[in-house]
């Protein structure tokens, strides 16, 4: 498994994400986590050029060629590692550790109005950066599939409810699957984003066969998806 970050490297991201120059709006460390799995889980393998701008801007918006290069450089090494890792323990073990807030300290009831509970606006900003990743890329949303939709919901349940269906959706969950616990609702998340990325893996694999212009790698060479792995242990063991 890719080195993941450490506590300290997760506090120096944040940190650095918060000095994004102006007037970009970047996402946070919490909101960042939940970007990169919105990411990894789509139908097809989106290239890190394409997903990268919206980490440092909500529009997307590409950073100004006057950003300072040493910032730049470390800000997309951590974020870059931090892909590795989520991609690789989705993958590899089906299951990952997500940044929320912090268990011992659950946000005032203001910060995050209107949600739907206590264990909601733990996830919120998890589930806001996946909902970002969504908008900038619909493929997922678009596709018709019960299963999806499923899953899907059980992330956006975490979600300030804006539409008389949002709000019914919420209620059919909160019946059916109530989330007693912070522990109850962290594994629900993660086993939704894990449902998305087996849902989604037979296409992502059939995309990327069918946009393969160059050579076929070898099977000790690195896998074209850009997770760091081997082909052989990738996309090369379907």
């Amino acid at each position: 498994m890719k080195q993941d970050l450490t506590d300290a490297e997760f506090d120096e991201l944040d940190s650095l994400l918060q000095a994004t120059p102006e007037p970009h709006t970047p996402l946070d460390v919490l909101m960042l986590d939940g970007y990169l799995v919105g990411v990894l889980v789509q139908p097809r393998i989106v290239p890190r050029a394409q997903w990268l701008p919206g980490v440092f801007d909500l529009d997307g918006a590409e950073l100004p060629s006057t950003a300072d290069a040493v910032w730049r450089e470390r800000c997309e090494t951590l974020i870059e590692r931090r892909w590795q890792a989520l991609h690789a323990a989705i993958g590899d073990d089906g299951w990952f550790d997500p940044l929320v807030v912090d268990v011992d300290r659950e946000p005032p009831v203001s910060e995050y109005e209107p949600v739907q509970s206590p264990v909601s606006r733990a996830l919120l900003p998890w589930a806001a950066g996946f909902h970002s990743a969504q908008e900038r890329f619909p493929d997922l949303g678009n596709l018709e599939d019960d299963a999806v939709a499923n899953a899907l919901a059980r992330i956006y349940r975490h979600l300030p409810a804006e539409t008389d269906e949002d709000r019914e959706v919420v209620a059919l969950l909160d019946r059916e699957h109530p989330l007693a616990s912070l522990d109850e609702g962290l594994e629900d998340l993660v086993l939704a984003a894990v449902d998305l990325w087996s849902l989604t893996h037979a296409q992502r694999f059939q995309v990327a066969q069918v946009q393969h212009a160059a050579p076929k790698p070898g099977r000790n060479d690195a896998c074209p998806c850009g997770s760091g792995k081997k082909y052989k242990h990738c996309h090369g063991r379907s």
